[in-house]
């Protein structure tokens, strides 16, 4: 059994690669029609025209070619009579697949972790990003050299240690190590890197600051929240928005780089803000392991802010599988708030916000619902202070200075024995200040 779907766009004014889609469906996967959904959405991402989807339910993969021979023929035909430029699997190919169907198909092929390396090299801004996405380029890259070389000579001669080997099988191994040379070498910058991240971590623990991740699929709106905060944030004449801005758009990882923003709402406690790289079903694990240390940024956050596009018919999909991926980043025990974007899309607008429990119906594009998810941060903020009455002595100027920074302070007197205070401190705060605690 197989399906095969057409799409000619035909108003498109750019020369874009015309591509053909091929899955396989193995033993009926529950979320098959959301993963080639997926799929075709990468490949606009990678601004590629898709042509043609076909697909083909197995038992179980083809070893040789991962589908069927006659469904390989398919495929192969429909690309000649399509003028297609590439064909993209949805399921990540075997090194022994990959060569397999190149000497079959006669035309370019990726598969769907290739397809995202692609999209995250093109997204790729800063230093540390380029870095994390050649890393995973290089991971995939290497098992695969063989099926890169359609042909080995294997003409022997000379001398040497690999006097054995044609001239082929000479570039294949001199390519190998220098694959392996620039891996190693690219491993030691992000190492450096991360030193670098973790000496800003600890001066952010120093400071006594919280901490908000933006977490969730794709594509659901973190990018445009971040700047729905930063618009939202009091802050005075000089200070430019704008600059501060991230970049956003309707597409599939349209921003990789993390970001952290320092947000100031008017009379609560201010927070910083940073903004993840977003998740898709079945990440590449090398993705996962290059970003991991960025994404570790989570496991740092005092409150994660779940963003759910409430619009996507398959958006509880899309939780489960952001729950999984924080899970194996051991980030599934820190408290979450669930903001469904786009909610004006199956709300009418003066029906939003609506909140139900750690869960919230909004507008990030239109401003809807800031302030009460503002509101909902401050709550899970408050539940990490404890009550309490202090007399700071008036030689201890520092750590008066530190808890008018810090702590909620609800009432300050001036006495002949020093500053007594009453108000909220923060748990590790408290500790500090036993000996000034009555």
């Amino acid at each position: 059994m197989s399906e095969q779907k057409f799409y000619m766009d035909i108003n498109e004014e750019e020369h874009k690669e015309r591509a053909i889609l091929v899955g396989a469906d193995f033993d009926n996967m529950e979320d098959f029609d959301l993963y080639m959904d997926e799929l075709k959405q990468l490949a606009r991402a990678c601004n590629m025209e898709v042509v043609c989807i076909i697909t083909q339910k197995l038992d179980m993969p083809n070893k040789a070619t991962l589908i069927g021979p006659g469904k390989v023929e398919e495929v192969k035909e429909s690309a000649v009579m399509l003028d297609a430029d590439i064909v993209i699997f949805a399921q990540t190919l075997s090194p022994s697949q990959l060569r397999n169907l190149q000497n079959q198909l006669h035309i370019a092929i990726m598969d769907r972790t290739s397809l995202i390396l692609e999209i995250f090299s093109k997204r790729a801004r800063t230093r540390e990003a380029k870095i994390q996405v050649e890393v995973a380029r290089l991971q995939y890259t290497l098992p695969r050299l063989v099926g890169l070389h359609e042909a080995l000579s294997r003409q022997g001669g000379g001398s040497g240690s690999m006097s054995n080997k044609g001239a082929g099988e000479k570039k294949l191994e001199l390519d190998r190590r220098y694959l392996e040379n620039r891996l190693a070498q690219l491993r030691r910058e992000l190492k450096d890197l991360e030193e670098n991240r973790q000496v800003q971590r600890k001066r952010r623990d120093k400071n006594g600051v919280f901490r908000v991740a933006l977490v969730g699929y794709t594509n659901a709106g973190k990018s445009t929240l971040m700047n729905a905060f930063i618009d939202y944030a009091k802050k005075g004449d000089d200070y430019d928005k704008d600059e501060k801005k991230v970049f956003e758009k309707d597409m599939l990882f349209a921003t990789l780089d993390t970001t952290v923003r320092r947000i100031e709402p008017e009379g609560k406690i201010p927070f910083l803000l940073t903004d993840t790289v977003g998740f898709v079903s079945h990440l590449p694990h090398a993705l996962v392991e290059a970003f991991h240390s960025t994404l570790e940024e989570t496991k740092d956050a005092d409150v994660l802010l779940h963003v759910v596009d409430a619009s996507d018919v398959n958006h509880e999909e899309q939780i489960d599988i952001t729950r999984e991926v924080l899970k194996d980043l051991e980030s599934g025990s820190i408290p979450a708030i669930y903001v469904y974007n786009k909610a004006d899309v199956i709300f009418a607008p003066e029906e939003l916000p609506k909140r139900v429990g750690n869960k919230i119906y909004m507008s990030a594009s239109l401003q809807i619902g800031m302030e009460e998810l503002i509101q909902m941060i401050q709550e899970v903020f408050m539940k990490n202070y404890i009550a309490c009455e202090l007399l700071i002595p008036y030689k201890d100027g520092a750590s008066y200075s530190r808890l008018k920074q810090n702590a909620q302070i609800t009432e300050e007197e001036y006495t002949e024995n020093g500053i007594r205070i009453k108000g909220k401190l923060l748990k590790e705060e408290y500790m500090r200040m036993q000996e000034y605690i009555f």
